[in-house]
């Protein structure tokens, strides 16, 4: 049966605002995501959300099987006014449906590495809108997941998950700092690779190969030197214009490309 709000000082009203802030989710364990689309992607991937709240008066087959889904796995169905969803999302056109999920593990011992014959991994990236799209890529080349290196943007934030286009639910994730990434990739198979100015060979038709680690560094400073001398492989991407750099999502993808066509030979 769904619960019905319409105080904006509800206390459940509150709390969800709350995990707008990464504080609160953290302390929590808990994220929220807001759209129809983004939910049924979740729901596919098996996923669904512990509490679901609704606008009021809005109908759609997808959403009568989301809440269905919701009910049957004991979570909890919240209708409200399109003001109160609002102020819940932080957006004045907020969509008609939100979810809050719980966290999942992003231990590297979660990781199957032999599972995927490509890796994203990406060192201090501190845009969501980045780290969205470089979960977008790894669902579009069939990585294996995304390793969040040291201090990265919150994957589980509005501005990530909503950039992913749902590839958070898709896609393997991971966090972890340098010495304990690099470690449990030297424990087995696994190529490391990153894009460098630093005695680097030409990215096309370099000698990439199975189960290869793409690595791409923070978005104004890159890597740092020392993390680039520990990759077995560095490779450089040719610059034709005035601009002496790419985006690093961007940079990832393009990288991300070439070593599929390599590895999948």
């Amino acid at each position: 049966m769904r619960k019905h709000i319409t105080g904006f000082s509800n206390p459940t009203v509150k709390y969800l605002r709350s995990l707008r802030d990464k504080k609160h989710r953290k302390r929590a364990g808990q994220f929220l995501v807001e759209g129809l689309r983004l939910l049924e992607d979740a729901r596919a991937s098996g996923r669904v959300p512990r509490l679901l709240v609704m606008a009021e008066g809005r109908e759609h087959p997808l959403l009568e099987r989301l809440e269905a889904d919701v009910m049957a796995a004991g979570g909890e169905v919240i209708a409200t006014t399109p003001d109160i969803l609002s102020k819940i999302t932080g957006k004045e056109n907020a969509q008609v449906v939100a979810g809050v999920f719980d966290e999942w593990d992003t231990g590297l011992a979660r990781l199957d590495r032999g599972s995927a014959p490509i890796w994203l991994a990406a060192q201090a990236l501190r845009d969501p809108g980045n780290l969205g799209t470089m979960l977008r890529t790894a669902d579009a080349v069939g990585a294996g997941g995304l390793i969040l290196i040291d201090d990265c943007a919150d994957p589980f934030s509005a501005e990530a998950v909503r950039a992913s286009m749902g590839a958070v639910f898709t896609v393997g994730l991971a966090q972890a700092r340098w010495d304990e990434f690099l470690s449990w990739l030297r424990e087995g198979q696994g190529q490391l690779v990153a894009a460098s100015l630093r005695d680097a060979v030409p990215y096309r038709g370099a000698p990439y190969g199975a189960p290869c680690f793409v690595l791409v560094g923070n978005e104004s400073q890159g890597l740092p030197e020392d993390y680039e001398q520990a990759c077995d492989l560095r490779v450089t991407m040719p610059m034709k214009g005035r601009a002496d750099s790419l985006n690093a999502a961007v940079a990832g993808a393009v990288l991300a490309y070439e070593v599929l066509a390599t590895v999948e030979q």
